[in-house]
This record gives C-alpha cells, sequence and structure tokens, in this order.
C-alpha cells in the first residue's frame, strides 16, 4: 500500500463514536485468562505533531487493510466460554458431536480457566458460578479425567458455591435435558402465553427482543421436558437442595392472588412462585386442542423468524434453543429449516492457529462496518483512496447480496455495502406496535431482517451522511443517502419511547413486571431507553437538519434528565459511564448546546477526574455493581478514545488541552508497529451484570476516530 495521505477535515461536521476493528488474535494463544498477554512493542513518537499524524496514518492503513473485498469490515466478537460450552452440549443433544470439534473446542475452554478451578464472563473476572459449571461438563465430555487435578479443583469450587442447585435457570435447563435436573424443579414456560394480547403485561411482546427469541422456544421445551441419557453423572458437584425452588409457593392460582394483594415487598415473587406453582400442576393436565394449538403457534413464529443464513435471531441462545424446539417437534436434522440452522451455527465459529475453536455469541460486520467508515472519515482518508482488497473471507458470498461498488475506492465499497443492506421489505418484531410503519432501519448482523436496531441505524445513515458531507463519496450514491435518511428518520421518529429516549430494538419495552418472574435471572429483560443509544439517535436526527424537531428536542431533554449526579451518564452498551459520556457530549455538542452548559461541563469534568496518570482512561466492568469503580480502571485503548471524544465535544477555550495531549501520547506510545492496539479488557456490554463482550475492533477504531477528530481540531497544536 502507498503511504496513506490524510486530508483535512472540516470539524463542523460534529463529533461521533464507533467499535475499533483490530486483530483477530486479540487473545494471544495460551495466555491464562486473568492475566494480560505480554503486548507488542510499542512504536514511540518523534515530535509531538508528526507522531500523532504518523500515528494516525499507519492506524488507518491497518484498518483499510482489513476491509473485505465486498466493502465490509468484520471482527471477533468474543464473549464468555458458555458459547463454547452450550455449542458441545447442543451437539451432544443432537448425536452430532464429533471428537475433533470436541477437543478443539475444549483446548479453548481450558485456555479461559482460572488458577482456582473457576471460569470468567469476562478477562480479568473472578470465576462465575453458572459458567464453571458448565465449562466443567464440557471437559467432562471431552475426556478430561474426573479425578485428575484440574477437574478436581473445579469441583470443588463449585461445590464451596453451592453446586448445581445454586446455578441460574438456564444452566439447569441445559441439565435438565440430559437428566442432571429434574424438570419438575424449574420454572414452568407455557406455550399458552403466545395467547397473550401483545399489550398484555406478560405477553411476549413485554419482553426485550433477545428475551423473547429465547422464550418462545423455550416454551416448546418446557412443556415436552425432553431427557437425553447423561453420559455420566454429576455427583461431584451436588452440594445442598434447591434454593427457592418451583413450586414452593402457595398452592394454587387463588392463593397466589391472594398473596399478591398484600402490601408487602416480595408479595410479587411470592405471586409468581405460586402461578409457577399452579403451571406445573396445569402441565401435568393441559387442555389438549389448546396445548396443541399453542405449539404450532410457537412453531410458526420461530419459523417465520429464521434469517437467510439459517440462524435465529442472529444471536446464540435463540438459535440453539430455536434448534432444540424444531427437532422436539419432529423436524429431522437434514429438514432444511434445521439445516440451514446448523450451517450458521458453524459460520458462527472461529478456528485459531493453535487448533482451537471459539464459538462468536453473535456477528456485528454492519456494526463494524459503520464505525470504521466514520473513523476513517474522521482521520481524513480520500475517498479516491483505493487499497488492493484482500482475498475474499469465508463469509464472502454468505448473507445479503451486496450491491456491485460504483467506484473503486475502499469508502465506495463500504458506502455500496451499507446501501445494500438497508431493511426495506420485512416488518420485524417492531412493527407489532407500530404497524402502520414503513421499514428503514439496519440490523447488526449480516442477516437479522426482523430485528434491525436504532443504535445500528443511526450510526450507518450518520456514516452514510458524513460521507457527503464532507465530499468522501464520490459517486452516484447522493440520491440513495437521501432516501435511506428519510425512510430510516421516519423509522427512528416511530421507536422513540414515550419518555423521549430510545432503546435498541422496541419502544416503550419498559415492564417492571417481567423482572418477578421466577425464571428472570438471567439479565436484561427488557430494553428500556439507554443514554448511549439516545445520543447516536440524537446527534443523526441533528447533524441531518432535524435539530428543532420537536422529537429531537424531547431526546436531548431525556438525556439531560438522566445525567448522573456525578455528571457522567450510564453506557447500555459499553462499558460504563466512560462510554455513557462519551457517547452523551458529541450528540448535546450537536444539538447546539454550547460547552458552557452545565450537562456539558460537569460530564467533561468528570471525564478529567477520571483520567489515570499515564494519560489513558479505563473502567473496569465491576462499576456496574460497584460504584467506586465508575470511570476506574487499567487505561485501555478504547476507552480512552471514548473520553477523547468527549472531551473534545465539550471543550472551551483549550481547556481540556493537557488532557487531550497526555490521551493522544498514550494511544501513541502504545500502538503496535503494524499500526493497531492491543486490548485485552472487555468494553463491550451485552447485559449488564451478567454477559460482556471483548470487540475485537473496539482498540483499532475508536482511537483513529479519537485521534483523527483531535488531530484535525483547534485542540491540537497543528490544528
Amino acid at each position: 500500500m502507498p503511504d496513506l495521505e490524510l486530508c483535512d477535515v472540516d470539524r463542523a461536521d460534529g463529533t461521533h463514536h464507533a467499535p475499533d476493528p483490530g486483530r483477530t488474535d486479540t487473545l494471544p494463544q495460551g495466555a491464562p485468562a486473568g492475566e494480560p498477554a505480554p503486548a507488542s512493542e510499542p512504536t514511540p513518537a518523534s515530535t509531538p505533531e508528526n507522531g500523532l499524524r504518523e500515528t494516525v496514518r499507519r492506524a488507518a492503513e491497518h484498518l483499510l487493510s482489513l476491509q473485505d473485498p465486498s466493502g465490509w469490515w468484520k471482527f471477533d466478537l468474543e464473549t464468555n466460554p458458555t458459547m463454547d460450552a452450550e455449542d458441545l452440549l447442543l451437539r451432544e443433544y443432537l448425536g452430532i458431536r464429533t471428537a475433533a470439534q470436541t477437543e478443539a473446542t475444549a483446548k479453548h475452554i481450558r485456555s479461559r480457566r482460572l488458577d482456582d478451578g473457576s471460569w470468567p464472563t469476562y478477562f480479568g473476572g473472578p470465576g462465575e458460578l453458572s459458567t464453571t459449571v458448565e465449562c466443567y461438563i464440557a471437559l467432562r465430555l471431552a475426556g478430561d479425567p474426573v479425578d485428575g487435578e484440574l477437574l478436581r479443583r473445579s469441583a470443588a469450587w463449585i461445590r464451596e458455591r453451592g453446586g448445581i442447585p445454586a446455578t441460574r435457570v438456564f444452566t439447569r435447563i441445559w441439565l435438565a435435558l440430559f437428566g442432571w435436573w429434574r424438570w419438575e424443579e424449574l420454572p414452568v414456560l407455557p406455550p399458552e402465553i403466545m395467547f397473550l394480547p401483545p399489550r398484555a403485561p406478560l405477553s411476549i411482546y413485554s419482553f426485550a427482543s433477545w428475551a423473547r427469541q429465547t422464550i418462545v422456544p423455550l416454551t416448546i421445551v418446557s412443556a415436552a421436558r425432553p431427557q437425553r441419557p447423561a453420559p455420566f453423572d454429576l455427583d461431584e458437584l451436588r452440594a445442598g437442595e434447591v434454593p427457592d425452588a418451583p413450586g414452593s409457593g402457595p398452592r394454587g392460582l387463588h392463593g397466589a392472588i391472594r398473596l399478591l394483594g398484600r402490601d408487602r415487598p416480595s408479595a410479587p415473587k411470592t405471586f409468581f412462585r405460586g402461578l409457577d406453582a399452579a403451571l406445573h400442576r396445569y402441565h401435568r393436565h393441559p387442555i389438549g386442542p389448546l396445548r396443541r394449538h399453542a405449539l404450532r403457534t410457537a412453531e410458526r413464529w420461530i419459523i417465520a423468524r429464521q434469517e437467510a443464513d439459517g440462524c435465529f435471531g442472529g444471536i446464540q441462545p435463540p438459535a440453539v434453543y430455536s434448534i432444540i424446539a424444531l427437532r422436539l417437534l419432529g423436524y429431522d436434522l437434514d429438514h432444511p429449516v434445521l439445516a440451514a440452522a446448523l450451517r450458521s451455527l458453524d459460520a458462527y465459529t472461529l478456528h485459531r492457529d493453535d487448533g482451537s475453536r471459539m464459538v462468536e455469541a453473535s456477528q456485528s460486520p454492519i456494526w463494524d462496518t459503520a464505525l470504521a467508515v466514520l473513523a476513517l472519515a474522521d482521520a481524513g482518508v480520500d475517498a479516491d483512496l483505493d487499497v488492493p482488497p484482500p482475498l475474499p473471507t469465508q463469509r464472502g458470498a454468505t448473507g445479503a447480496a451486496a450491491q456491485a461498488a460504483t467506484v473503486p475506492t475502499a469508502l465506495g465499497r463500504a458506502a455500496d455495502w451499507l446501501l445494500g443492506q438497508e431493511i426495506q421489505h420485512r416488518r420485524g418484531d417492531w412493527a407489532v406496535a407500530h404497524p402502520t410503519v414503513a421499514p428503514g432501519g439496519w440490523a447488526f448482523e449480516f442477516d437479522n431482517d426482523t430485528y434491525p436496531d436504532t443504535d445500528d441505524t443511526a450510526e450507518v445513515v450518520l456514516a452514510l451522511h458524513r460521507l457527503n458531507r464532507l465530499h468522501r463519496l464520490r459517486h452516484p450514491a447522493d440520491e440513495a443517502v437521501k432516501a435511506s435518511l428519510e425512510r430510516s428518520t421516519t423509522w427512528l421518529f416511530a421507536l422513540q419511547s414515550r419518555d423521549g429516549g430510545w432503546g435498541a430494538y422496541d419502544s416503550d419495552n419498559d415492564s417492571a413486571l417481567v423482572y418477578q418472574i421466577p425464571f428472570a435471572d438471567f439479565g436484561a429483560l427488557t430494553d428500556p431507553s439507554s443514554a448511549d443509544v439516545t445520543a447516536h439517535v440524537v446527534e443523526l436526527l441533528c447533524e441531518t437538519g432535524r435539530i428543532r424537531d420537536p422529537r429531537t428536542l424531547r431526546g436531548v431533554d431525556w438525556l439531560l434528565r438522566n445525567q448522573e449526579a456525578d455528571g457522567s451518564w450510564y453506557g447500555r452498551w459499553g462499558v460504563n459511564y466512560v462510554y455513557g459520556t462519551g457517547s452523551v457530549l458529541p450528540a448535546l455538542q450537536a444539538a447546539g448546546l454550547p460547552p458552557t452548559h452545565p450537562a456539558l461541563r460537569a460530564g467533561a469534568q468528570w471525564l478529567l477526574s477520571r483520567q489515570n496518570p499515564d494519560g489513558g482512561w479505563g473502567e473496569d466492568i465491576r462499576s456496574y455493581t460497584d460504584p467506586a469503580w465508575s470511570g476506574r480502571g487499567i487505561s485501555t485503548p478504547s476507552q480512552t478514545a471514548w473520553a477523547m471524544l468527549g472531551l473534545l465535544a465539550a471543550d472551551h477555550e483549550d481547556c481540556h488541552a493537557d488532557a487531550l495531549a497526555g490521551a493522544a501520547r498514550w494511544l501513541t506510545e502504545q500502538q503496535r508497529p503494524d499500526g493497531g492496539w492491543d486490548e485485552q479488557m472487555f468494553t463491550g456490554t451485552g447485559f449488564p451484570g451478567f454477559f460482556y463482550l471483548n470487540y475485537h475492533g473496539y482498540r483499532l477504531v475508536w482511537p483513529v476516530m479519537a485521534l483523527g477528530r483531535y488531530l484535525h481540531s483547534r485542540q491540537h497544536p497543528s490544528g
């Protein structure tokens, strides 16, 4: 590649954030799960000005080199080893587990084990019981000796924390499939729930999209209560009685209703325990025609949501439970529906150079591509630049057909591909509450037309609009971009919640009642308005000329009302307050609030107070459960970039110059020779408190974006 020339950027275009693409081998193989792997030798800068420009140039070149010939970027999405353990359990249940798959998966699971015998849910985190139980069983399936030192230590760790009875409901469902747990001791999910009207308090549409997609297939599993022969026993993991066992509440529905009427804090949970006891009795003697109709309704619901790639919902839990449910309904493994579903699971599998195998919980090409485009635009990459595309990846011909590129440039290919991913003809679950609204959004994955989301939609359209505004998209896509903007804006306004904010997939999805049901122990069950999503939508609306629209102003008001007392904002989809604050401040700037506004000043001051002595920012995942960790943690490239984006948006009279220079210096010093950065900490959030993600792109795209904006801003000495 010839040396990349960076153009000047008109900073009137506003500010925005993006995930960073990086290497696919982020976690070096063989590194203990709780310890950082040795970092590559950082490349020192020469002079501050030349050093920063060189840092941005090399990072942008590295990012461009990772683009697929079709125009998209897709980076590994790492979660926790329950994805891998459950993949083996599914294959064991279906009778398709192979020795090669098992050993490769077990190798990955072993690499994530802590010295005390447990497995964490995120890098550097403590062991977690349910995760450890599932990983333990996976290694038993792989043939690891139960009396070996490693598994003995894991079994002891599990027993000390209550054993199998203390695990989450979803872990015990997996165990029940093999007779390691009794179905009678699990909450009931009756398929008759499908008959509740959409606006009913406990209808499937009162749950978030990801929970809804999981619950529906589980109603079939709950009704069938299957049991495969256990390949071994798990007596060594049992340590006590069932805690808060289902069926232990008041006998019958009438007793449950009486308790619900009492004014006491535990009444809702007690009511639902009583209701669960009644449902267990109903399960033994269901109304035959009603049950059969409910099962058929659930089956049709699942089939209607299978995507072009064969997956269900684009995420692991609905995919695996839907496969089990359809198998229970009589679908053969070679039936086109199940055959496609199983192929999609293989497409979510990564094979490492060391022979290990990792299962992704989801894939993020649209998110990655939108943010990569924003980052390159901020860095000053010219539209006429073409980078010889690398060899096609295995995903090159999968998913929706990409439009033929109209110009042979990197940004042109990306814009064409993004335009081709707009969902214009399918009405997803969001349309249940908005039946008259036309489609017009983007999803997160290659194929997920049923579930577009507001966050991806905002970022994609912002990227396309910003390319046009910066005159970086010199091909006949201008009208297509304008048409997409109109459709997506209409769709986004329709998805605005009554409180003025935006959730990710639905509007007004904020029921508190669903958290009282007995199986509500797996994280976020609803999708209420969040600061980061609302900020991204508001930023898009303001940049595209809707700054005075009353609906936009309601979004701005929501952001102002939901600022924390210390000046920060909560991060729903990124860790945590640094992400939320780094997202909101650019949105408020785009909305026309001056840097002297109290909200911007407080947000900037909070960021300044959290800067580490080395110049970077970091925030530990523990901040979701312990306020002492708010904005505290070892410096990471992505979180440092988020803080820079916030400070750049809220800067007044260069009062943040020293902090920004320190951050830029830290990023420059930490850059790898290939232009990327190392980042092992998980900075993405799935379900706060439960499920976290390491976007392997975050360590590259965010620094490119932040350093690019800083380089072309007046805050930088050469700006």
